[in-house]
């Protein structure tokens, strides 16, 4: 009788078949590198900085919004989409000198940021967000919910997004969608 791996040794994922094995305490770091990697993102977002925003992706990195019904339907149909560092500067560009919205704050709030792979040094995580949305006469309200599903990779060190898809829950998005999720 083969005797159980210990938990030590072991990595409980949504689907155990797709990670290597891997230690616990190397785990619980990647995980923790993984988890600060996202808070600096939202961390961002939150407080307007968003020229910081590209460089959270490595160059050829891909960043979507799509609608839940299309992801589950296998529609490759996202209602934003950049397929490269220079498509995430050229959206900030955009958002500072071209786009016309009403000023508004972001607060995301993510949650159950779990590691489902990782292949071939790209690690595969899925998490929970919420974002809270207050305008200019400081009404605030849920602006969308959803999952991220991103491949994040090291480069010069440091964990970077090789692909964040952000999968929103939300039925339609109340108003111009223009600052990044």
């Amino acid at each position: 009788m083969n005797a159980p791996t210990p938990p030590t040794t072991a990595i409980t994922p949504t689907n155990p078949n797709t990670l290597q094995p891997m230690a616990r305490q190397e785990r619980l770091q990647l995980w923790t590198e993984l988890l600060e990697l996202q808070h600096r993102y939202v961390s961002a977002l939150d407080n307007n900085r968003l020229e910081d925003w590209p460089g959270f992706f490595v160059e050829e990195g891909r960043y979507e919004i799509i609608p839940k019904e299309n992801f589950d339907a296998g529609f490759p149909a996202p209602i934003m989409y950049c397929r490269n560092a220079g498509m995430l500067r050229d959206r900030v560009l955009s958002l500072r000198n071209a786009n016309i919205f009403e000023d508004h704050v972001y607060r995301h709030s993510t949650s159950g940021l779990v590691i489902t792979s990782v292949v071939d040094g790209v690690v595969h995580t899925q998490s929970s967000y919420i974002v809270v949305i207050t305008n200019q006469a400081g009404d605030s309200s849920v602006y969308q919910a959803g999952i991220y599903l991103d491949e994040v990779v090291q480069h010069g060190g440091e964990w970077r997004y090789r692909s964040k898809r952000v999968v929103y829950d939300t039925s339609r998005v109340a108003t111009l969608l223009a600052t990044p999720i």
